[in-house]
């Protein structure tokens, strides 16, 4: 449900009122529902010359059933792609643009002749999807460079698309071409409409799921472990998971067990309920899921507090606990999952971080440290999970519509809904859909990921 701002300026009157005044009107935003198409209209393809990545987008958007149209790269310097011989009227609900074959600063000019008769042209919550290779794989420092540059290109797009539209950045090595596919198809659909202004890297997978791939219910016959589940994101997590097939085993504190319960039984899941701090908890956790379940497929760490005061009032135990709650107890069961085997191969784990881990806040430096750890504990065991067939990522969620952020005083309210850009806040599904891409098995080969859930947040990174 939109924020009662985004309802009145998006009704016949509220449009009026607030064009004539200078009043931002965000878009009511399209989101999933379960049996839609992965994208409704035209998506219009091009490339620089050279690029590596025209086949497999043709490919994915083949079995997406999306109406494509093609452009033919040409070379640097020629008329604008083929583009505007589709005639001015024609709008794209997509614009995907492979930027593989941008060797040196130049050819850059490829992206500007793409983009330049088209990038008007993107319909409401539209999408525009850049494809590079990660500059670090280059081996000429002028490729690195330019490849490099598509990050401003691609943020700068996500601020200047309106009505909702969104911009990404994927960087998809070399030897993973036939990785894209999860990606791809998350990033051109509704699951992704609070997501915009992200870079994210594909790599190799290290593992494949064998016969034909169940899109709409991915995660058939796996078992998904969330913690903090009794209500807000963690319900909704929980929800996502469920729908898409896994059996949700539902964790949080035996005080909100009867809520937990509830959740739990609605969406046909199992309870757990614990003390994540406890000395005993991640022994606890490892041997329930492998004696009712036989193991586990995804492990969600959503369960977090804030204490908040300034680091000069903040006393011993407010920051202790938010430290152990939000990231040393994700370590510990982390580290017994891995140490026991429980988490079965090509399992994921994904943690909740924030964008106050990447940007800071005030009142919150213990909460900004422990969310912040969250990502450093992401990056540190991505190459040691890749070695197990498993990979770790994280989401950073935003300014998320819940009961916490309804609790803020109404300026800062609605400062955290208006800056970003799209203007408004998320809600908690944004956050579940994000961590249901990583969770999918055709997901092997994004590791190590931090995505903002965020709307393009003006703070931070």
């Amino acid at each position: 449900m939109p924020d009662l701002y985004t309802q009145i300026v998006n009704n016949p009157l509220g449009r009026i009122v607030s064009k004539r005044v200078g009043l931002p009107t965000p878009t009511v935003l399209e989101r999933y529902t379960p049996g839609q198409p992965v994208v409704r209209g035209p998506v219009l393809t091009g490339g620089a010359p050279g690029g590596r990545l025209g086949e497999p987008i043709a490919a994915v958007l083949a079995d997406a059933d999306a109406e494509a149209t093609a452009t033919v790269a040409e070379p640097v310097g020629a008329e604008p792609l083929s583009a505007q011989a589709e005639g001015d009227s024609q709008t794209f609900k997509a614009l995907v643009f492979d930027a593989t074959g941008i060797a040196e600063s130049g050819a850059l000019r490829a992206a500007w002749e793409f983009f330049h008769p088209t990038i008007r042209r993107v319909r409401a919550c539209g999408r525009v999807i850049v494809l590079g290779t990660p500059p670090e794989a280059c081996t000429d420092p002028r490729a690195a460079t330019a490849q490099r540059a598509l990050e401003g290109l691609v943020r700068s797009i996500g601020k200047e698309v309106k009505e909702g539209a969104t911009a990404q950045l994927l960087y998809v090595a070399q030897d993973a071409e036939d990785q894209v596919a999860s990606t791809l198809r998350f990033f051109l659909s509704p699951r992704s409409a609070y997501v915009s202004g992200q870079v994210v890297r594909i790599g190799a997978g290290s593992a494949q799921e064998a016969g034909v791939f169940d899109w709409e219910r991915p995660l058939a016959g796996k078992v998904a472990l969330v913690t903090g589940a009794s209500r807000g994101i963690g319900e909704a997590i929980a929800g996502v998971l469920a729908r898409d097939g896994a059996h949700v085993v539902g964790l949080d504190v035996p005080a909100l067990g009867d809520e937990l319960s509830a959740v739990m039984g609605r969406i046909g899941g199992s309870s757990l309920t614990l003390d994540i701090t406890a000395a005993d908890a991640p022994g606890r956790i490892a041997e329930h899921l492998t004696e009712a379940h036989g193991g586990v497929d995804v492990v969600v760490h959503n369960a977090g507090i804030t204490r908040d005061k300034t680091l000069g009032r903040m006393v011993e135990d407010l920051w202790t606990s938010v430290i152990d709650v939000n990231l040393s107890s994700q370590e510990r069961i982390n580290a017994e999952l891995l140490e026991r085997g429980t988490i079965r191969e090509n399992g994921r784990i994904v943690s909740v971080s924030s964008i106050s881990g990447i940007a800071g806040n005030t009142g919150q430096t213990n909460y900004g440290t422990s969310k912040a750890g969250v990502i450093g504990m992401v990056q540190s065991l991505a190459p040691i999970m890749a070695e197990r067939k498993l990979t770790i990522n994280a989401v950073a969620p935003g300014f998320i519509e819940t009961k916490m952020t309804a609790a803020i005083p109404l300026a800062f309210r609605e400062a955290g809904r208006r800056m970003n850009s799209l203007s408004q806040g998320g809600l908690p599904v944004d956050v579940a859909e994000t961590i249901a891409w990583f969770a999918s098995p055709a997901s092997a080969g994004v590791n190590g990921q931090v995505v903002r859930v965020c709307g393009q947040s003006l703070l931070g990174a």
